[in-house]
């Protein structure tokens, strides 16, 4: 294992993970992951839209925390919610996945995706998950048993495509 590598791991060991429906999440951590979802998708990704949805309030959210430059109060490193089936909707549907950008490149997205289908599996067993995932991210979402079920689009300016898993 290289430096990099133990850095990486010995940072993802020692993240906080948090998996809340929306009523127990603390008004803090609403404000960091609508904060962290607002610096990722709106600014950084140049996507102006109503991320602001009415979805969260039924939704799960995974929270992940480490500890930040400061060290002294932990810090939203990554974030997911997952929406339950619904009359609209049988299957679960993973969104809003970010990392920030100091906890990028240290695998955090394989660990989120990780944790996140082991909840989504163990509470609602034999449901099909399906995410929008962006086009160039495939691969990424492959990796874990998502396929392809719809063409590529434009959704807000960036190239997406549905994705599922069984």
């Amino acid at each position: 294992m290289t430096d990099l590598q133990h850095t990486a791991a010995a940072r993802l060991a020692q993240l906080e993970w948090r998996w809340k429906p929306f009523v127990d999440l603390t008004s803090v951590e609403v404000y960091e992951m609508l904060a962290a979802r607002s610096a990722v998708f709106v600014v950084e990704q140049h996507c102006v839209y109503g991320d602001i949805d009415g979805l969260d309030v039924e939704a799960w959210h995974l929270l992940a925390y480490g500890t930040g430059d400061d060290a002294a109060l932990p810090t939203l490193a990554g974030y997911l919610r997952v929406l339950l089936p619904d009359a609209a909707d049988a299957d679960m549907r993973i969104g809003r996945v970010l990392t920030t950008v100091p906890f990028r490149g240290i695998g955090l997205g394989n660990a989120m995706l990780e944790r996140s289908l082991m909840h989504i599996r163990a509470q609602w067993p034999g449901t099909p998950i399906r995410l929008h995932a962006q086009a160039h991210l495939q691969g990424f979402y492959g990796a874990f048993g998502f396929s392809p079920v719809s063409d590529i689009h434009d959704e807000d300016g960036i190239a997406h495509v549905w994705m599922r898993s069984l």
